[in-house]
């Protein structure tokens, strides 16, 4: 399909992130959208996770250090990166496909993939709150903390090759004393740190909530409750979703129900499979407010400034999207990041979360046009659905006005 369907009728399957800002820029080129979800607004991974808008960071997952620390934690239960015995027989072909791309040189050419799309992370969230998606978006760097300088070059190499793919965000090198004054509850043990400059953060549901009420009150439908069991391309043009027992036509779909993609994917071409790797969070008080969000690169957690104290996420646990939490995994994050912010009372946790981030065995997103006509697909965004998901958004929605296809997307094909 190559002619412009502006003004169309839009059906998006998932309110999440990227679900919800396709919808909103699929407004913006005169389309009527109606968003469903199952679960209803940000009911998969975008609710609870680190709110971070990190372009400088944004990196294919599979890479040869990450192959070695998930190899050897099978047998790690509380591990940051966790796969389950009994989850490997559902999931060794997904992982056989991510330790195939498990080397420097896809690596390198997934950071360059995301260059473009990285590029537009910032101006796509402007566009929102310019029109007035009503939630708090912070300017911030982001501190990074170490026990000593060695420990921070995995870290430093993986933001020279961002920068070196056309970012630009400074980076600065903290010493002891000036990491502690970034971030005063730190334990002593840590003495490196480096700070991320030019980031953003914001509270990941008042902001989908936001950005909703946004699609809404321009029109837009938003049906909960009730999952879309079938998607099928409808004789002459146009598509039909069932859902609830009714069936309802548009003029075109997105596909964009991050970890569940699979459930309506094969029909539609789109090859590359989803998998759910599972990141836990909660919020716990400080004893004084964080200025800026800090990382524990060592042990995966993200802790990022929230009203009473932080929100504390991290983990990468790859099983089924609606297996209940696994309370161990709370408690290795609660254990490890003791170590180095032992001021904090840890027994005031609260709002306990687990969300299905849509990870891909490639790195890369999937965005694009299925082989079925009028269908569309994005997700697969991993850890960086908050950051990509408006620029995503704003590019598929380009795409399915007018036929082509930015230059952007080639490399993230859902049929590649």
């Amino acid at each position: 399909m190559t002619a412009s369907r502006a003004g169309g009728r839009a059906a998006i399957v998932g309110a999440g992130i990227v679900g919800l800002s396709v919808a909103w820029f699929l407004q913006e080129e005169g389309f009527q959208v109606t968003v469903y979800d199952a679960r209803g607004v940000a009911g998969g991974a975008s609710a609870g996770n680190a709110g971070w808008i990190c372009p400088a960071m944004v990196a294919p997952l599979p890479e040869p250090s990450v192959l070695r620390y998930g190899m050897a934690s099978v047998l790690r239960p509380a591990s940051p990166v966790r796969i389950p015995l009994a989850a490997v027989p559902a999931t060794w072909r997904y992982l056989a496909a991510f330790a195939a791309h498990c080397t420097r040189r896809r690596w390198l050419a997934g950071v360059s993939s995301y260059a473009p799309l990285n590029a537009l992370t910032l101006p796509s969230y402007d566009a929102l709150a310019q029109a007035g998606v009503a939630a708090t978006i912070q300017n911030s760097a982001m501190v990074a903390a170490f026990d000593t300088a060695s420990q921070a070059a995995a870290l430093r190499h993986e933001l020279d090759a961002v920068a070196a793919a056309g970012q630009e965000f400074p980076v600065d090198q903290l010493t002891d004393g000036e990491l502690h004054r970034e971030q005063p509850l730190l334990a002593t043990r840590a003495r490196y740190g480096l700070r991320i400059n030019g980031q953003r953060f914001l509270q990941p549901l008042e902001f989908m909530q936001a950005l909703a009420a946004s699609v809404t009150g321009r029109g837009g439908r938003l049906s909960t409750g009730a999952p879309v069991t079938r998607v099928t391309s409808r004789a002459g043009d146009g598509v039909r979703l069932q859902a609830a027992r009714t069936s309802t036509d548009y003029d075109v779909c997105v596909l964009a129900n991050g970890a569940w993609m699979n459930e309506l994917a094969q029909p539609t071409g789109i090859r590359t499979p989803v998998l759910a790797g599972r990141g836990y969070s909660f919020a716990v008080r400080t004893p004084q407010p964080f200025a800026r969000p800090l990382y524990l690169p060592r042990l995966r957690v993200a802790c990022t400034p929230a009203p009473g104290g932080i929100r504390v996420a991290g983990t990468m646990e790859f099983r089924r999207a609606g297996d209940p939490p696994d309370q161990r995994q709370i408690r290795a994050i609660i254990r490890s990041a003791r170590k180095y912010l032992p001021s904090i009372d840890w027994s005031t946790r609260t709002g306990a979360w687990v969300g299905p981030r849509p990870v891909t065995a490639d790195g890369l997103p999937i965005i694009g046009r299925t082989r079925m006509p009028g269908v569309y697909a994005a997700g697969g965004h991993g850890m960086w659905g908050m950051t990509l998901g408006p620029a995503t958004g704003r590019l598929l929605a380009r795409f399915i006005a007018t036929g082509r296809r930015p230059d952007a997307v080639a490399p993230f094909d859902p049929c590649r």
